[in-house]
């Protein structure tokens, strides 16, 4: 069979995003530079119209287009060289690694163990770092957390492993809600988290949340905003990500005065919101 190679500029703070789009158009492993992501895709699969839509993926990032492609034959195990990227890392209370990282734990750090399988939800992006650090003062023991859009299940593992009693995850993604139940098993808390494909109509007949989180983008979230604040108890907290400094108006206006605005973090240009609900 043969490939495709293609190699992309795109600056390293940008590559989770459009890795999770290249992902969803077949492309089928990446590895990861400090300024460029070279992936594959079959070639019978690769029509001008999918170099059309890269292209104007490309045109939302600073600087980002392509460098060069190349047919090859597929002789590799593009995944596996996909995998070799993904490191070990410290965020906030966490250590995040993957099993075949053998770097040890350390001693005053909670493990998350991820394997990401190209989902969104690594640990690698600013959104996921910027939730992962607000959570150790948001999750209270015994909470009820609901994590939306949940990508690799980072979030929902870590809220269990901070105290929550339980977590509801639901992401529209098949291969997402696959990855994140077999992160769960990993970290060994499949008791604590439910998850179930669909999106946030899946939480019509679920009880009411002490913490709402979203991490998904900005247009996501004002479509599904309704169904969030319906879900979440009055007294409860809202952790949004997946939002640029530029979302921030947008997104501080549909919380309106039912939220207190608590904490906007923020990493390059990337923003997250902390805010609770109002008990009126």
């Amino acid at each position: 069979m043969k490939y495709l190679k293609l190699v992309i500029q795109i600056a390293n703070k940008y590559q989770e995003p459009l890795i999770a789009e290249l992902f969803d158009m077949g492309f089928d492993g990446f590895e990861q530079r400090d300024d460029q992501i070279i992936t594959y895709v079959q070639k019978e699969n690769f029509g001008i119209s999918d170099r059309e839509r890269i292209d104007m993926l490309l045109a939302a990032y600073p600087d980002g287009g392509f460098i060069e492609s190349e047919e090859v034959v597929a002789d590799q195990n593009w995944n596996q060289q996909w995998e070799e990227t993904i490191k070990a890392q410290t965020v906030g209370s966490f250590f995040i690694k993957p099993t075949w990282s053998q770097e040890s734990v350390p001693q005053d750090k909670i493990l998350l163990e991820i394997d990401p399988k190209m989902s969104f939800g690594t640990g690698y992006h600013e959104t996921t770092r910027l939730i992962l650090k607000l959570l150790p003062d948001v999750i209270a023991d015994n909470d009820f957390a609901i994590d939306a859009g949940t990508g690799t299940g980072i979030l929902s593992i870590a809220a269990i492993k901070l105290g929550a009693r339980h977590a509801f995850a639901f992401d529209i993604d098949e291969w997402s809600i696959s990855n994140t139940k077999e992160n769960i098993l990993l970290n060994e808390v499949g008791e604590s988290i439910a998850v179930e494909e669909g999106s946030s109509e899946v939480l019509s007949q679920k009880s009411k949340a002490d913490v709402v989180i979203a991490n998904i983008e900005r247009n996501t979230i004002i479509e599904l905003f309704p169904d969030l604040d319906a879900a979440l108890k009055k007294g409860g907290m809202m952790v949004l990500s997946g939002l640029l400094e530029k979302d921030k108006s947008s997104i501080v206006s549909i919380l309106g005065d039912k939220y207190q605005i608590v904490d906007i973090p923020q990493e390059n240009e990337w923003i997250a919101i902390q805010a609770k609900k109002g008990i009126q």
